[in-house]
């Protein structure tokens, strides 16, 4: 089970800081999915340090249900056949294999090396290609294959854990982008061709379907988000590839599935989910040109939530650092105060403050409800943009 923080990231802020311990911060997020986390991102190493040898996953992201980077915009109804469409998408999708080292703690201590795959798509000639989070993040390695079968070794641009995209480049010309379509303009019913690597060995599949929704809220690791539900068939390792319409045009990131079976022993079947292209080549975009996202509105704290009362604090969410320069530290903000309330929004979770944060602009001012010795406070505090993080703290 994945906590909420991930180490790669620098924004409002779910990253711990190292070297600084809460102690009575020692119980983690556990209530949202079954999750073999991202086609890798550091969770795949763990399903083979028990073998002793190298070994490869593909794994997929359970979901839990409740400049030269832009190709040409294109939308509208669908007047190509599926053969048509598939064969002018499928040249812009690759497969993605990443390794990642991991120090093992067996009787010898040996180092690992796992494998995982996924997929990505490129959306500029010279080799800027867009996929994960959960499919880069955090990796040693990354080696792209393309449609022709030519194999890259690739470069990370940029993650951003928040929407579960990143950026990775590859040296070479010449490459045949994704034309970009409008996710503002899909309904429900269109035509949906998702394009993968599913199994990390059965790269340029096609799978049809419909668009089953077209802005579904659903949370990821604690993290909500808007995404694109279809019934099209998404398997281990289609993770970062493409969703595309009738037209064969990019509408979206594969970025998740709900598979297995509900608490009530429903199987779930049939239940896809995409990043919107829009916010994907926005986040992409902002990856490229600052490697990292810049016009988030952030709070400007470290963050840990306690599920159940322990050592004498009170479940619920706390702030446990402070970043230097924020506007959580210009309106006194304190390592261990409890927000209970954002205006008039009650919090509990990550996940509460994050959906709320997320409709906030750098310049806003909200008013926090926080517990600090036992007694409630409002303060006012003025969000800003993304703080690079590295720098403050040196």
């Amino acid at each position: 089970m994945s906590e909420y923080r991930n180490p790669n990231e620098t924004y409002y802020q779910y990253q711990e800081k190292p070297k600084r311990s809460h102690p009575f911060l020692t119980v983690l997020a556990s209530a949202i999915v079954s999750l073999a986390c991202g086609i890798c991102g550091g969770w795949f190493a763990a399903t083979h340090l028990g073998t002793g040898a190298e070994g490869t996953t593909v794994v997929y992201q359970s979901a839990e249900t409740s400049s030269s980077a832009t190709s040409n915009m294109s939308a509208g109804t669908s007047s190509m056949t599926i053969t048509d469409a598939a064969n002018k998408a499928i040249p812009s999708v690759v497969e993605i294999v990443i390794e990642e080292t991991t120090q093992g703690y067996g009787f010898f201590g040996q180092s690992y090396t796992a494998q995982g795959a996924g997929s990505g798509v490129i959306i500029s000639s010279d080799g800027y290609i867009i996929t994960n989070n959960h499919v880069v993040g955090g990796v040693d390695s990354i080696t792209v294959t393309t449609y022709d079968g030519k194999e890259y070794p690739a470069t990370l641009v940029g993650t951003d854990s928040k929407t579960d995209i990143a950026v990775i480049k590859v040296d070479a010309e010449n490459l045949i982008p994704a034309t970009i379509g409008d996710s503002s303009k899909i309904q429900v019913g269109d035509t949906a061709l998702v394009i993968g690597n599913p199994l990390g060995t059965l790269g340029g599949t096609v799978t049809n379907g419909i668009i089953s929704a077209t802005s579904r809220e659903i949370v990821i690791n604690n993290e909500s988000m808007d995404l694109i539900q279809t019934n099209a068939a998404i398997n281990s390792g289609n993770s970062g590839g493409g969703m595309f319409d009738g037209n064969g045009n990019l509408i979206g990131i594969v970025n998740a599935k709900d598979s297995g079976a509900t608490s009530s022993g429903t199987l779930i079947e049939g239940l896809g989910f995409a990043i919107p292209v829009n916010t994907a080549m926005d986040v992409a975009q902002q990856l490229i040109e600052n490697g990292r996202v810049v016009n988030r509105a952030t709070l400007g704290v470290y963050l840990q939530q306690l599920n159940q009362d322990m050592n004498g604090y009170e479940a619920g969410l706390y702030i446990t650092d402070i970043i230097s320069g924020s506007g959580a530290d210009a309106a006194g903000l304190k390592p261990y105060d409890r927000i209970i309330k954002v205006d008039d929004t009650e919090i509990t979770s990550y996940t509460d403050l994050s959906t709320y944060l997320r409709e906030k602009q750098p310049g806003d001012t909200i008013t926090l409800v926080i517990v600090r010795d036992n007694q409630e406070m409002n303060v006012n505090v003025t969000l800003t943009g993304t703080i690079d993080t590295e720098q403050k703290q040196g």
